[in-house]
């Protein structure tokens, strides 16, 4: 345990979690403003749903580079230094708005980097829960979901922030001085970092490991963890669309349907992703004490998806757009702050490869974030393999809502014919159970 000094020097944990905003503020880039300057330009849907599935897919594939993370410095060093490289990717991009390639690579680097440094601290921050539950005298699981719940608040306040902020900047304001604002936002979270406690963090390469050895280390254990069904079964569950919501990130390209303006779709962007997103992560602690995390996944993408398509009645009016857009966003957010507190429980306490593990499992849960927004934009413009499918808003309900509940029936089947798998542990026995017995 550090001395009391020490701990008189600890960011609480709303603060410690919110420090994970740069991930937020990237996101909520791609989430509203993104769509809309790229609908401003004259681009069209099928195009935007293309970019912003290709900024968005580095969540996906940075995991690969997690060893890095392990590596040498501390994982403050690591989060830190990506944060800033965010930052830089973020402000190039803005200045280079007009130029599509120049604009869609900038994004995808600052993409990549904020997942690096959001991954950097959650293997971090898994090894502070132990203390953390130590100190405060509760239970550890306890302790992490409240943890996770804040680093997820942390996310979509930065979503909601940056969809007001650079929504209405770069309407008002000029490229020289929006970009380098927005590119200071994205830096800023990283200012909590030095009051985050460094608890049980053993770096490869103390030891004389190399970098080398930790990535043949790495993929190692991720064959030996591949092994067992249950692991499988857990990452499928985040892998197909059951809790992903990603119709949320094509409504802003497609605001112009509901006859919603710039400032409208900025405004509600702001209040839905920030104020609903962040009271719907607070909710995780309260339903966790009733429902073990994974079939709380499920039971909330099931929602989703309903929610989804009950969208298909309503009038395409700006109140609808809000209602969409808020209802996708609240679920969007539940869900993955319980697929995060499923993550620490995994890592656990002075796991030297926590920053890796953590990328890992967090990456199968943006899989298809990005592979249903761009069959979204091809639902809404047409596909002649879907001609069934109407086109427009409503084809695109019907497709994200109809194949996230197929989603969620299948998985739930999968989860009942697996119950015996769940109770021989293939999962760390650390109150992480697929079917919540």
């Amino acid at each position: 345990m550090p001395s009391s000094s020490a701990e008189k020097r600890w960011a609480p944990v709303w603060l410690m979690g919110l420090s994970n905003a740069t991930f937020g503020f990237m996101g909520g880039f791609m989430v509203l403003p993104l769509p809309q300057m790229l609908a401003a330009q004259g681009v069209p849907e099928w195009k935007i749903a293309a970019i912003s599935g290709a900024c968005l897919l580095p969540g996906f594939w940075v995991f690969a580079l997690g060893p890095l993370l392990d590596f040498r410095f501390s994982r403050r060093w690591w989060a830190t230094l990506f944060a800033v490289l965010a930052g830089v990717g973020m402000t190039v991009a803005v200045l280079f708005r007009s130029h599509l390639a120049v604009l869609e690579t900038a994004l995808i680097v600052g993409y990549a980097a904020a997942a690096l440094s959001s991954n950097a601290l959650g293997g971090w921050l898994a090894g502070v829960v132990p203390v953390l539950a130590e100190r405060a005298g509760d239970d550890a699981n306890h302790e992490g979901a409240w943890l996770s719940s804040w680093t997820q608040v942390g996310v979509f306040l930065g979503n909601g922030l940056m969809a007001i902020v650079a929504g209405e900047g770069m309407r008002k304001l000029p490229a020289a001085v929006i970009a380098p604002l927005l590119g200071a936002m994205v830096m800023l979270p990283a200012a909590v970092f030095p009051w985050i406690p460094l608890v049980g963090q053993r770096e490869l390469g103390e030891d004389g490991r190399s970098l080398g050895d930790g990535f043949r280390q790495f993929f190692g254990e991720v064959k030996a963890t591949l092994r067992g069904r249950e692991v499988w079964l857990t990452l499928m569950l985040f892998v197909v669309p059951t809790g992903s919501c990603a119709l949320s990130n094509a409504l802003g390209g497609v605001a112009a349907e509901f006859h919603a303006s710039d400032a409208f779709v900025s405004r509600i962007g702001g209040i839905g992703l920030s104020v609903a997103g962040a009271a719907s992560c607070l909710l995780l602690p309260v339903l966790a004490r009733r429902v073990k995390a994974l079939p709380l996944y499920l039971l909330l993408g099931t929602v989703g998806a309903v929610f989804t398509l009950v969208l298909l009645v309503l009038p395409r009016t700006p109140l609808t757009f809000a209602i969409a857009f808020v209802g996708e966003n609240m679920v969007q957010a539940i869900c993955f702050t319980a697929a995060v507190a499923i993550c620490f429980n995994v890592i656990g306490e002075e796991n030297p490869l926590a920053g890796t593990q953590f990328g890992l499992l967090t990456a199968a849960t943006v899989l298809p974030i990005v592979y249903m927004g761009v069959l979204d934009g091809r639902a809404y413009s047409g596909h002649p393999l879907l001609p069934w499918l109407p086109h427009g808003v409503s084809g695109m309900y019907l497709f994200d809502g109809g194949l996230s509940l197929l989603a969620c029936v299948v998985m739930a089947a999968l989860m009942m014919w697996w119950r015996p798998a769940a109770r021989k542990g293939a999962l760390p026995d650390r109150g992480v159970h697929l079917t919540g017995e």
